[in-house]
């Protein structure tokens, strides 16, 4: 891969940047994120713009681009403190799905659509019980003639008061071996038996965050996208592009963290001295800045190993790019409001509020602990642990 970006790139670049201005988080994202409410204006003028489809096929409205393109969109918004989570799942996850293993009805509808913003898919594989072990999901699809019937609870999906559809991970009978495999379907948020309950989260986020209850769900054959028995390669065809997307955004914040940091570094005097000139405000700036572009290095890296096809390569460095930029993220967010002292603390500089949003790089889309297991395991060789 090439250090360098593209002309294509870098206008990419600078055209999100002077979007991402016009909604910056102490502008625009803080009080919506305060009142519970989505960006929907950013959200509806990048997809206008084409920013939300970018990598998607030109044939259904797209940029015909990939995943480096989108996740360089994601990073250049959360710079300026305006990440769109459902960009994650969305174009990322769920528009990959349907481009790789979709039906060509099912792209004709969704990928434009997806692709300008006017729908959005969000992404069900979470489970009470089963946490990050797909393999113990245990919502289930069942033939009924020539439909599907679903049945089971999901947790902590996104978004679904905004999406017109679920991209629904269950599991299907093998009729050979009677072993359960992962199948998804395409569950329209209004379907009967499809109920939503939005979960109280203590955070301080735009998107709500929702437990999900299919009773009985009935879906037409043309509902499943892909193949009943595939089992995990159409799965994971979509968690690769969540994990960069995540990383993504992740080093946005710390970009955006520093910057602030940094200004008010240059322009804070103590004894006629910017408090910046001071080792020990200028080191530790210094260091999360290293953190947070040696993180993204590992995100980029990542999303040209997925974009070329080599899944297993993606794998490990989208897993690596999604730890370090976790860790670095939070690190900057963190030094940014020590450099502030106690007006870090307040709603005015626009740090604080941020703390919950970077916390949760360190759980989702997937725990740091499974991060270290998957690199431990098929990295290092040592034997699995679980």
């Amino acid at each position: 891969m090439s250090f360098i970006e593209t002309d294509e790139q870098k206008q990419l670049r600078a055209a999100v940047a002077q979007l991402a201005t016009k909604y910056s988080f102490s502008d625009y994202v803080s009080a919506k994120a305060r009142n519970n409410e989505p960006l929907d204006e950013l959200w509806d003028e990048a997809g206008r713009l084409g920013f939300l489809g970018v990598n998607l096929p030109e044939e259904y409205g797209g940029g015909g681009a990939g995943i480096y393109e989108l996740a360089l969109v994601m990073e250049e918004l959360a710079a300026q403190g305006a990440g769109l989570l459902l960009m994650v799942v969305s174009p990322a996850i769920c528009g990959t799905i349907i481009t790789k293993y979709g039906t060509d009805e099912q792209k004709r509808y969704w990928l434009p659509r997806l692709a300008d913003g006017s729908s959005k898919m969000v992404f069900g594989i979470t489970e009470p019980d089963a946490g990050s072990n797909s393999h113990h999901i245990t919502t289930t699809a069942r033939r009924d003639g020539g439909d599907w019937i679903l049945n089971g609870r999901k947790i902590f999906i996104s978004g679904v008061d905004q999406a017109e559809a679920v991209l629904i991970v269950s599991r299907t009978e093998d009729a050979k071996t009677g072993k359960l495999k992962p199948a998804l379907f395409i569950v329209p948020t209004d379907a009967p038996g499809f109920e939503k309950t939005r979960q109280e989260m203590d955070i301080i986020e735009p998107d709500s965050q929702f437990t999900l209850f299919l009773d009985d769900v009935r879906l037409p054959a043309d509902a499943l996208v892909g193949q009943e028995d595939a089992a995990l390669a159409q799965l994971f065809a979509g968690l690769n592009p969540e994990r960069i997307m995540g990383a993504a955004m992740a080093v946005g914040m710390g970009r955006y963290a520093i910057d602030r940091a940094v200004e008010y570094a240059k322009e804070r005097q103590v004894w006629k001295t910017p408090i910046g000139a001071h080792q020990g405000i200028s080191h530790p700036l210094a260091q999360v800045k290293i953190e947070v572009e040696l993180s993204k290095l590992m995100m980029q890296k990542a999303a040209v190993l997925y974009d070329s096809g080599d899944d297993f390569g993606a794998a490990e460095a989208a897993n690596m790019a999604k730890y370090a930029a976790a860790e670095a993220s939070i690190k900057a967010l963190d030094q940014a409001i020590q450099t502030h002292g106690g007006s870090g603390l307040t709603r005015d500089v626009g740090l604080a509020g941020m703390l919950a949003a970077a916390r949760i790089g360190r759980v989702a889309p997937v725990s740091r602990e499974m991060v270290l297991n998957f690199v431990a395991q098929h990295s290092l060789g040592l034997p699995k642990s679980y």
